[in-house]
């Protein structure tokens, strides 16, 4: 049984493996431009993140019903439980679908029947997370927002999400703002391509709890010191970090360093069927990569649910309180 673990950061469209695109495609009359599912999963192969984010909105294309939406995340599921995640809060991309006729009732629809039987089917508490696209404009999230409010009982945030460098957060303050009101958590990608700057706006601009990636945050020591005093999360997914060419090799990232400088890491998938691993397929590498004894790997684990959002009522801070359990009496092989 792989050790318990929360997974943060995890875009439920990345989930997405090409024997499901496939099917979705054929039961769609959809026609992918790869003869097979080998010709695709060799398109996995990628430059930085825009090479990547162009072949992962390309694919979305299979994705048109409830039943696409709800048979991705329970796929997801199935494969998490699989690797020892006790807890998911899941991402999705409503722009991207919406831009593509999709609505976003239905994708919340099909995802939300997935998660509500994700605790009887896999034992997987969930939440969920909308996450705006910061190449487009802010206007469009705005609208992405308002569009959202009938269904905020099943969204517990909002993220910010896709190409980095050359949309800073403050872009986006507007509709923080309007989040915030509504009573949503905030999380935002920032430092995993763009500067250190762009985290420090996150957290000053946006107001965020989270950061989503934040490797860069290595660079402003002063940085470093703030996140670390105020025990900010960074939702790091090493094996993307390689994939998408932010660091060379494996044995290169920061993960070691940055726990030992005392910031509160977790370790996750990112967009999973793309860049070679789910989250413990992740701890599995890291610890190899990084020499990464037992109590880091704990520590990792413990880091998860601590800085998830399970703190809403008592019922959320008991689930934790069993999850921290978990890892706490966990025996490694």
């Amino acid at each position: 049984m792989p050790l318990p673990k929360a997974e943060l950061h995890l875009h439920i469209e990345g989930t997405l493996e090409p024997e499901l695109a496939f099917a979705l495609a054929a039961r769609n009359g959809v026609t992918l431009p790869y003869a097979d599912t080998e010709e695709l999963r060799k398109a996995y192969l990628f430059d930085d993140l825009q090479s990547f984010l162009d072949l992962y909105y390309g694919l979305m294309a299979v994705l048109l019903t409830e039943d696409d939406f709800e048979e991705l995340a329970d796929a997801y599921l199935a494969r998490a439980a699989q690797q020892g995640v006790r807890h998911a809060e899941i991402f999705f991309d409503p722009q991207a679908h919406m831009a593509r006729g999709v609505g976003i009732a239905t994708v919340l629809e099909g995802l939300g029947r997935a998660l509500e039987r994700s605790e009887e089917r896999h034992g997987i508490s969930t939440r969920l997370i909308m996450c705006f696209l910061r190449d487009q404009s802010a206007e469009s999230a705005l609208e992405t927002l308002e569009a959202a409010k009938p269904h905020l009982h099943r969204i517990i945030g909002v993220g910010l999400d896709s190409a980095e460098v050359g949309h800073p957060p403050a872009k986006f303050r507007e509709v923080y703002e309007a989040a915030a009101a509504l009573g949503l958590r905030r999380v935002a990608h920032a430092g995993e391509e763009g500067p250190p700057a762009y985290i420090t706006e996150a957290l000053d601009v946006l107001g965020v709890e989270r950061i989503d990636h934040g490797l860069r945050c290595m660079e402003d020591p002063q940085l470093v010191e703030r996140l670390v005093r105020d025990r900010v999360p960074l939702t790091l997914c090493p094996l993307s970090n390689v994939r998408l060419r932010a660091i060379d090799v494996l044995e290169e990232h920061p993960l070691a360093r940055m726990m030992d400088a005392g910031l509160l890491c977790t370790v996750n998938s990112d967009d999973p069927a793309y860049f070679g691993g789910y989250v413990d397929d992740t701890f599995h590498a890291v610890r190899e990569a990084l020499a990464l004894d037992q109590e880091r790997l704990r520590e990792l684990a413990r880091n998860s649910f601590e800085a998830s959002f399970l703190d809403g009522s008592a019922q959320d801070e008991a689930l934790r309180a069993r999850y921290l359990a978990e890892v706490a009496d966990y025996t490694f092989d």
